[in-house]
């Protein structure tokens, strides 16, 4: 299984994506933080992302994508900029066709490091063991979004199936009759719709 975690964020949107190996084992495939410009208007950096992170899916084809899940805090024009970048990505993944999968930040902190209420040094620290890496992803937000695709390789891999091979729109999705619990109430909702458009 291939997984893409993401760290949603206006600013910073960490992107990870990782391949399961044997005994539930990870490896890492890529990495990278995409950046926005707070000078620029929301929607010129909504679309931004959303440019980068549809290549990201063109490139790396991931049968599942791990993103965290959004709590309310007392700074709300942060917590809008990380809502509508969590958003963006659904949907994009969903148009797809690909299971998504949301994760709490304790969650994914109990699920690599034993503790969740790990701080950030220790998350890291995890998370360059568990990949074997020569050195830490940096910054933060990077090994952040492996964070979450190790969380959903260990924790919430069984809750989805996905796709295998080079298409994973969501017609062939429907094609190859793999839908099932894979898709969310949405997804399904999506696929109901484009089968009612196209008779």
């Amino acid at each position: 299984m291939r997984i893409l975690g993401v760290d949603p964020g206006l600013t910073r949107c960490g992107l990870g994506v990782i391949d399961s190996g044997p005994a539930r084992t990870a490896s890492l495939v890529a990495v990278d933080v995409l950046r926005t410009p707070s000078a620029d208007s929301v929607d010129v950096r909504l679309g931004a992302l959303a440019e980068a992170f549809d290549q990201w899916l063109d490139t790396y084809r991931p049968d599942v994508v791990s993103i965290e899940r959004v709590f309310a805090r007392n700074d709300v024009s942060t917590i809008m900029g990380t809502a509508q970048v969590s958003g963006l990505t659904m949907g994009l993944a969903a148009r797809r066709g690909l299971p998504v999968a949301m994760h709490t930040p304790s969650e994914v902190k109990a699920a690599v490091t034993g503790s969740g209420r790990a701080d950030k040094k220790q998350m890291t620290h995890m998370v360059t063991r568990i990949l074997r890496l020569q050195s830490p992803p940096k910054p933060a937000d990077a090994a952040d979004a492996l964070a979450l695709a190790i969380c959903h390789l260990w924790r919430g891999a069984g809750a989805a199936t996905s796709t295998p091979g080079p298409s994973k729109d969501l017609l062939a999705r429907q094609a190859t009759t793999r839908q099932g619990s894979g898709l969310t109430r949405a997804q399904q909702q999506w696929a109901a719709a484009l089968r009612g458009a196209r008779k």
